[in-house]
């Protein structure tokens, strides 16, 4: 059963993160038509780490570990794909 009567800040800043989250869903199909190819921007991996994030703390909150265990990895994934995006570009030469 879904429990909408705790704290209406907490549940906004839960939201948030939901949101921040699925966003990043958004911005690749929209890059992606772009470049006629499935592409994943950076941005993708920075919206992935802030909703990640946020859905943590709140999991947090929740004292649920059952969420926590779910997001505490994942912006060690997204981190690391945002550091090999930028050692891609460094070995890449300019134009």
């Amino acid at each position: 059963m879904l429990d909408f009567g705790g704290a209406p800040g907490w549940l906004a800043f839960g939201l948030l993160g939901n949101a921040v989250f699925a966003s990043r869903f958004l911005v690749q199909w929209i890059a992606s038509e772009r470049a006629g190819e499935s592409v994943m921007p950076r941005v993708f991996w920075i919206l992935s780490i802030a909703g990640s994030l946020i859905l943590l703390i709140y999991a947090l909150h929740l004292g649920n570990p059952v969420f926590v265990l779910a997001y505490l990895p994942n912006s060690f994934v997204y981190a690391r794909n945002l550091q090999l995006i930028s050692r891609k570009q460094a070995r890449q030469p300019e134009h």
